[in-house]
């Protein structure tokens, strides 16, 4: 998958224990369970008008639908936090929620002798959502408007690989030697789903996500093409 640019931040209307907990988070969090419509045939459409707003059209809402899952759990961890700054004692069920979150997005885990000693700015730099028109400009860039092979047979309109045999399909220019796969998802909002967690959780994001985060510190709604020359690191 390539490398986002920064300057697309933009915003339009619309182990055992830590494997263990992953499906926690899922159960209590991210719930992928809707009617979603089938794709449209975008490589019969040959109004480019027409192809483009019916690719946002059908994109949009899962977009949405995979922020707002995003924004329960950092709802939740803020909620907590709040809770501990005031001196409130929190659940066991609580704490392992906080504990499968910080495993989820592959942030450092709290010891299990201190199971609140939580980096809160650092884990919540991650747990938050990304501008619609980003999504929608990456997966329009690596889909090709819907018509890539990878989208029609794999349900992957962002071009995220996967490296064991038969987890994806095989690009046709894979370079000699190469052993990636271009992932197969079960469904398209689950590869939605599965590029927003990358961008909130691979290294190589970092700088956008504390741009993000410094945006949200100064009240600034995210907009097209905007920088921000200082920031902080995770």
């Amino acid at each position: 998958m390539r490398r986002i640019a920064l300057m697309i931040i933009s915003l339009i209307p619309s182990s055992g224990f830590a494997s263990e907990l992953e499906g926690l988070v899922q159960a209590r969090f991210f719930q992928s369970e809707m009617d979603w419509p089938a794709a449209p045939a975008f490589s019969e459409m040959h109004d480019v008008h027409e192809k483009k707003q019916r690719f946002f059209e059908f994109l949009a809402p899962k977009v949405i639908h995979a922020n707002a899952e995003i924004l329960k759990a950092r709802t939740f961890l803020i909620r907590q936090r709040e809770r501990l700054s005031q001196g409130q004692p929190l659940s066991l069920e609580n704490a392992d929620r906080i504990r499968s979150l910080a495993s989820y997005y592959e942030h450092a885990l709290p010891s299990m002798e201190q199971a609140l000693d939580v980096r809160w700015d650092s884990l919540l730099q991650r747990v938050d959502t990304l501008p619609v028109s980003l999504v929608l400009a990456q997966a329009a860039n690596e889909s090709g408007w819907g018509t890539s092979r990878f989208a029609i047979d794999g349900n992957n309109f962002f071009g995220v690989w996967c490296y064991v045999e038969g987890c994806g399909l095989k690009p046709l220019d894979r370079d000699q030697g190469a052993r990636h796969e271009v992932k197969r998802f079960e469904s398209i909002y689950e590869g939605v789903a599965a590029y927003i967690h990358n961008i909130n959780t691979n290294p190589a994001y970092s700088d956008l996500r504390a741009i993000r985060m410094s945006m949200r510190s100064l009240n600034v709604p995210a907009r097209g093409v905007q920088r921000s020359e200082e920031h902080t690191s995770e």
